[in-house]
């Protein structure tokens, strides 16, 4: 069964989201294929998490059950066992080979909200992130830089307001390129070449959803 849900963006990071979902799955009285690193825990596959800095509006996780099951029925036995503040927002029954979500997502939308103005960017979001090339210069503690080719991985820009825009990413190569990364390359903010714990200070960003690619193309939110 593949969940869709949203909830517990503070406290305690990412693992505690793992837990309340293992939790969940556990209290929910549903039976349950057990996971191989411990055979009294739920067999799971999670998406991928949102990066350092990140909140989401939806996550993924696969559960694996032993019978099929109605997903109306799996929805009402999770909700009843749910962490406070958490939220299911789809119950789906997926082909069992149908690769998971971590394999499917091909693209992320991102809302990015803040005082963009200032730092009086010398470009639109939509000159900077929809130009041809779009590269950004990393720098390491040394003072050394790198210089990055980074457009394969920008779909496109919206800009929602003055202080808001989406930002469309691609998975490039089974890689991501965190949109903190990219904001902080438009508003002249030095970027450093390890990013895992960067993020620009007083800016919300926000995963807003993964898609899935067709064969002809097309996005598909997942």
């Amino acid at each position: 069964m593949r969940i869709v849900f949203r909830g517990l963006q503070k406290g305690g990071g990412h693992n505690h989201v793992f837990n309340a979902v293992r939790n969940m799955v556990l209290a929910s009285g549903l039976a349950f294929e057990p996971a191989k690193i411990n055979k009294h825990w739920p067999r799971l596959a999670y998406g991928p998490a949102p990066a350092f800095g990140q909140q989401a509006q939806r996550e993924y996780v696969d559960i694996y059950l032993q019978h099929p099951l109605p997903a109306a029925e799996v929805k009402t036995a999770l909700e009843k066992a749910m962490a406070p503040g958490m939220e299911l927002i789809s119950v789906q029954r997926v082909p069992y080979a149908l690769p998971s979500v971590q394999n499917l997502a091909a693209a992320a939308a991102y809302r990015v909200e803040g005082d963009f103005a200032l730092y009086g960017p010398e470009k639109t979001p939509e000159e900077f992130f929809n130009a041809p090339r779009i590269e950004i210069t990393r720098r390491a503690e040394n003072g050394l830089t790198l210089t990055e080719e980074v457009k394969p991985y920008v779909l496109g820009v919206q800009t929602l307001s003055p202080r808001g825009l989406r930002l469309h990413l691609a998975c490039v190569e089974g890689k991501w390129l965190k949109p903190q990364t990219l904001v902080a390359a438009w508003l002249g903010l030095d970027v450093p070449v390890q990013d895992d714990l960067f993020t620009v200070e007083g800016f919300t960003f926000i995963r807003e959803g993964l898609f899935w690619r067709d064969s002809a193309g097309e996005l598909h939110l997942i």
